[in-house]
């Protein structure tokens, strides 16, 4: 047990340091999150300040951009810094250490909410600062909202890297796509209700949809739905051990046709 930790924080501050040594990388968490909320921010500031029948939703938009970037930068950071170890061919070398796949996919996410925190803590307090919107205000829900989210980033980037162990780096542009797939079926900006009736099952079936349908009950009526995060818990316990499954199960095939040995070029 002891020896399992210890793997586990050691390539957990190896990520760290080789994100600690390029100051570029530590801007580059905050970089595209910031720009994303400034284009949201300024299209929030003008339906409130215009006046029209969309201002007293104005504050969906934004909260709904904050959020959602925590489920999209918390794969981000998870699928990247395991491409790092694609570019970099070191995979095989891992594989073939005393480290498991478990630890390896611990320390990716340790790795990832490091990441995800430096990268969205600067943005919220920007938008703080800048349009007067505090989605801290929304209180202990927050951290449902946060937990539920980072687990479905975990679990769709468990997939991805055994996506990419399998089929090499032709799959590695899954990790900038499949966030942008599920974006409109998660309801993001807008009820669940706007969606066609057929739709409606599928975007129940995603977990990232009751913490985007709990937080508009949050800003629209202050009523916190802990069914909704409980049946969203459920379904990212489901999630993250389907994706753990997916990634051991791409990584045998990957050992056994020999595309680990291969990866890169």
């Amino acid at each position: 047990m002891l020896d399992s930790v210890g793997r586990i924080a050691a390539m957990t501050a190896r990520y760290c340091y080789l994100l600690r040594s390029s100051w570029l990388r530590v801007l580059e968490l905050a970089y595209w999150p910031t720009m994303q909320m400034l284009v949201w921010g300024f299209l929030y500031t003008f339906l409130y300040d215009s006046g029209s029948k969309l201002a007293s939703t104005a504050g969906l938009l934004l909260g709904g951009v904050l959020l959602w970037d925590v489920m999209f930068r918390g794969q981000l950071g998870f699928t990247f810094t395991f491409l790092e170890e694609i570019w970099s061919r070191n995979i095989a070398n891992l594989m073939m250490s005393p480290l498991t796949p478990a630890e390896l996919a611990a320390s990716l996410m340790l790795v990832s909410f490091v990441r995800l925190v430096i990268g969205t803590i600067p943005v919220t307090l920007l938008a703080l600062f800048l349009f007067a919107f505090n989605i801290y205000a929304l209180g202990f829900p927050l951290f449902g909202f946060f937990l539920n989210l980072v687990l479905t980033s975990w679990a769709v980037g468990l997939v991805i890297c055994g996506l990419v162990m399998r089929h090499g780096l032709g799959a590695e542009s899954l990790a900038w796509s499949v966030m942008i797939l599920l974006l409109p079926l998660c309801c993001v900006y807008y009820p669940v209700w706007v969606l066609p009736a057929w739709l409606q099952p599928v975007a129940w079936s995603l977990a990232p949809t009751y913490v985007f349908e709990g937080m508009r009950e949050v800003l629209l009526h202050n009523t916190f739905r802990a069914d909704l995060m409980i049946e969203c818990l459920g379904l990212n316990l489901v999630y993250l051990a389907g994706g753990f499954a997916t990634f051991l199960l791409l990584l045998r095939s990957a050992r056994y046709s020999g595309t680990l040995l291969t990866m890169g070029e």
